[in-house]
């Protein structure tokens, strides 16, 4: 099984400059967490804004690395995947940027506003089932009959690797970080950022030479990197407790709020990953995603989808499940969510939505 190094990710990150931006990292004000009702926790919390992203989420980086190392040809005839909507865009702009045409297959139930993003970047949309097995069989049928280059949404070396940048940027932006706290659904994101975060560290302690003798490299902390999933769609977690692959049924993941993380099963290679770089998993409730999204309105600038609130939700609610830390960061992985949501969210009393 292709592992990914430190050198594809780091060739990833020189890659994806063209396209991707180093996204902030915002502290939230633990003022602001007091007036919303919540007892601050004793860690620092930092958000690494991938909502800052050109299509409003991380999906660009793994998507323009792939693409990105395609041959002529292969961009001549296309490429073509399957997703509920930020990774569509991410290949949609990567591929319009790179001069390719993009066809993307999505759920029927995927949001509006996602559908709507990968139409205006060029793409051309197939509608499918909700089961995200539906779509990645439809995906695999047409890249057969037109000659299509598949670009997967999360187990490929590639994207794994263009993820895993978010995680080098985070050590180079806060170097004493304890913990980071990545969503997971197929598990690009954090076998990516665990990956990179690990093998950075592990780098840092590689012993060299000085004055002809050899010395240990210092302060290279050991930071923890744990995973976020919503309790309805749980099978990540299964699988990392259980170290056997699991896959949920369609109709038991798309129960979450979190359209980014209903995909029924991790992927191969990111479950390897995650299997060797990652500390754990932990699940939030959706009570708890919709009360977080209303404080990231309310006290950042952020806009925050749900797939991209359920790392500050893991951090307020369910600190005793996660390791000690002074600073933490949470990757807000997107922000892009549905109007009506938003509105629907927004007029909820913040102290009703426990």
């Amino acid at each position: 099984m292709q592992m990914i190094t430190l050198a594809d990710i780091r060739a990833a990150h020189t890659r994806i400059a063209p396209a991707a931006v180093r996204t902030p990292l915002i502290p939230i004000d633990p003022e602001r967490l007091r007036a919303a009702g919540i007892t601050p926790p004793s860690a620092a919390i930092y958000l690494k804004d991938e909502s800052a992203q050109p299509i409003g989420s991380f999906k660009l980086r793994g998507a323009y690395n792939k693409i990105a190392q395609l041959s002529p040809e292969q961009l001549q005839r296309g490429v073509i995947t399957y997703s509920s909507g930020n990774h569509a865009q991410g290949v949609a702009y990567a591929a319009r940027a790179l001069g390719s045409k993009a066809v993307i297959v999505m759920p029927s139930n995927a949001p509006q506003v996602k559908r709507e993003a990968t139409v205006a970047l060029g793409a051309e949309i197939v509608l499918v089932g909700n089961a995200s097995s539906d779509r990645k069989l439809k995906a695999e049928e047409l890249e057969a009959a037109h000659g299509y280059t598949m670009v997967p949404p999360y187990d490929d070396p590639a994207i794994i690797a263009g993820q895993a940048t978010c995680g080098i940027e985070i050590l180079e932006q806060l170097p004493d970080v304890d913990l980071v706290l990545s969503p997971v659904s197929g598990g690009g994101l954090l076998s990516g950022v665990s990956t990179g975060i690990k093998l950075s560290l592990a780098e840092d302690r590689v012993p060299h030479l000085r004055d002809g003798s050899i010395v240990a490299k210092v302060g290279s902390q050991d930071v923890k990197v744990y995973g976020c999933e919503p309790a309805l769609a749980a099978d990540a977690k299964q699988s990392f407790d259980t170290k056997t692959l699991t896959e949920w049924s369609a109709a038991e993941t798309t129960r979450t709020l979190c359209d980014g993380l209903r995909t029924q099963s991790l992927g191969t290679l990111n479950f390897e990953h995650i299997l060797r770089f990652t500390d754990g998993i932990v699940t939030v409730t959706e009570a708890e995603i919709r009360r977080t999204i209303r404080l990231i309105l309310d006290a950042t600038s952020i806009v925050a989808e749900p797939s991209g609130a359920i790392t500050l939700a893991a951090a307020l609610f369910h600190a005793d499940e996660l390791p000690p830390a002074k600073k933490i960061v949470v990757i807000v992985s997107g922000g892009n969510i549905d109007p009506a949501l938003r509105s629907e969210i927004e007029s909820e009393a913040l102290t009703t939505i426990v």
